[in-house]
């Protein structure tokens, strides 16, 4: 009976140490996930698809750098090259065709010079809006002359003088000439007639003046050509 007794408490011995081991290598071998960690530490688990699915702690962090970041700025897109327009200068005007010098486009005076002695200046200015040709030489008529004042044909140009709008022609005036015996001529007024191409007086609209104080004249005095400068007027 004794015997006995110690084989069966021999064999539950066995048994519990048995019992023992299995629970030992159970715990070697498995990993308790329900515990805090455990899954932290058990390292990536196989997904549906038999691979392995990384653990949370293997996730690669966030760029930090937003997504506007990395855009490119708005400076940096291509700009449109401006559009040069270019505009078209206006055209110069056409020259006006010249006309000729009359008393009506013009400004006319008459002054007294000292040198040469005797002799008086005549100005024509254009004041038309084109040129005008001074042809020939002013036709005056002192008053109470019967006739118009002789021209001296010495001093005719090599050329007509034209006049642009503003600019003006001379013509001297020699009022008297060798002494014949005569008594000069008195006169307050004088009245300048433009000559046409032909040499024909334009009669549309005469210049009338006041001679300087009080002037005298005779019939050997004479009135040069339109001149373009006031010097070749008063050489003769």
């Amino acid at each position: 009976m004794r015997s006995n007794r110690i084989r069966t408490t021999v064999l539950a011995a066995t048994a519990l140490l048995a019992a023992l081991s299995l629970t030992a290598c159970s715990g070697d071998e498995g990993t308790d996930t329900s515990k805090p960690g455990a899954a932290a530490a058990a390292g990536p688990t196989a997904d549906k698809d038999g691979g392995n699915s990384p653990s949370p702690s293997a996730t690669p962090a966030k760029d930090s750098t937003s997504a506007t970041d990395t855009e490119p700025a708005a400076d940096a897109k291509p700009k449109t090259p401006a559009t040069v327009t270019k505009t078209k200068a206006p055209a110069a005007p056409k020259p006006k065709s010249p006309v000729t010098c009359t008393g009506s486009n013009t400004k006319v005076t008459v002054t007294k010079v000292s040198r040469p002695v005797n002799h008086l200046l005549l100005t024509a200015t254009n004041t038309g809006d084109r040129p005008c040709y001074a042809y020939h030489a002013p036709m005056l008529r002192f008053d109470g002359a019967q006739a118009v004042f002789q021209v001296l044909q010495s001093s005719r140009p090599q050329a007509v003088v034209t006049l642009d709008p503003g600019q003006s022609a001379y013509a001297g005036i020699a009022l008297t000439g060798e002494p014949n015996g005569r008594k000069p001529y008195e006169s307050k007024h004088l009245g300048v007639i433009f000559a046409d191409r032909g040499d024909s007086p334009v009669n549309s609209s005469p210049a009338e003046l006041t001679l300087p104080g009080t002037t005298y004249w005779d019939d050997n005095g004479f009135v040069t050509y339109w001149q373009s400068e006031m010097a070749d007027a008063l050489t003769y």
